[in-house]
């Protein structure tokens, strides 16, 4: 009898190993299965992408870098803010990475923020009155902003939009900003060109084949420069940030807008620190605006 007994346990004792080994076998194959599939995603995902977005308004398609924050692979049903980074004369869609601060991809997943980085051509983003082929206002707002909404994951409204940019693409963001705040609710320049209209800057950085030239018309000049926009913004419109170094040869102009702000009574944010008008400057300068357009996003 007790062999008989001993003879059973032995035998379950066998099953449970068995089935034990199986289920560990399973586990594991159902662990590695998993890992394949997030490494699979992982090796799909590109925090930088470079895309082309059809145009009409301009005359080719436009090149553009959107940078991901490293949680759009993992959360697919998250929606992000998005901020617009502009780059200034000479530059291109890859500026802002090449030169300025290539850890844009560590920023957009600290911030949990797509940012898009678009060419400008040396447009300063108007819309060229002397250059019909050359529509960048046009483009951004009934082309680019629409398509990066339609392709990627997008908190589509003014107030998780913002735009931003140094130099040239400092003018360009307040133009834009002021002129569309129904399309961006926020926006910066970091060491803009945001009173063009100078003597001494006439036949400075093609202006004058974007606009003809200033002594033929003096009108197109002023009111093609951000700082006569300020005059038609209500306040609370649109929350604005703007900074320039010390020893910037446009520190002179963004007192001015400074100024002109304060008459109106628009609310913003306006810093000098200490720099000139170079990348070391807005590598730093733009850890400010992200955390200011951070704080508006999560209110």
């Amino acid at each position: 009898m007790k062999k008989c007994v001993l003879s059973i346990l032995m035998a379950m004792s066998i099953v449970a190993v068995a089935c034990a080994g199986e289920s560990a076998k399973l586990q594991s194959e159902t662990q590695v299965a998993e890992q394949n599939e997030v490494a699979q995603v992982e090796s799909a995902f590109k925090q930088v992408n470079h895309i082309q977005v059809p145009a009409t308004n301009i005359a080719s398609p436009m090149d553009v870098n959107v940078i991901l924050p490293e949680s759009y692979a993992t959360s697919e049903d998250k929606e992000y803010p998005v901020v617009y980074i502009l780059h200034g004369y000479d530059g291109d869609y890859t500026s802002w990475l090449t030169l300025t601060e290539p850890k844009l991809d560590s920023l957009a997943s600290h911030y949990d923020m797509i940012f898009v980085l678009p060419d400008g051509r040396d447009s300063w983003y108007w819309d060229a009155p002397a250059d019909p082929k050359l529509k960048m206002e046009s483009f951004f707002v009934e082309e680019l902003v629409p398509y990066i909404d339609e392709n990627y994951r997008t908190i589509a409204d003014a107030k998780h939009r913002a735009i931003t940019g140094l130099s040239m693409g400092g003018h360009g963001s307040l133009w834009l900003g002021m002129r569309h705040s129904d399309i961006w609710g926020s926006a910066g320049s970091m060491s803009g060109g945001v009173n063009i209209n100078k003597p001494k800057w006439a036949k400075s950085w093609k202006m004058a084949q974007r606009l003809g030239s200033q002594a033929q018309y003096p009108q197109r000049w002023k009111d093609h420069t951000v700082i006569t926009l300020v005059k038609n913004l209500k306040p609370g419109q649109l929350n604005i940030t703007f900074d320039c170094g010390v020893d910037d040869f446009f520190i002179g102009v963004n007192r001015e807008l400074h100024e002109e702000m304060l008459k109106y009574k628009i609310p913003h944010d306006y810093s000098e620190r200490p720099g000139k008008h170079s990348h070391s400057y807005w590598k730093n300068s733009i850890r400010y605006h992200l955390q200011y357009f951070y704080d508006i996003f999560n209110k």
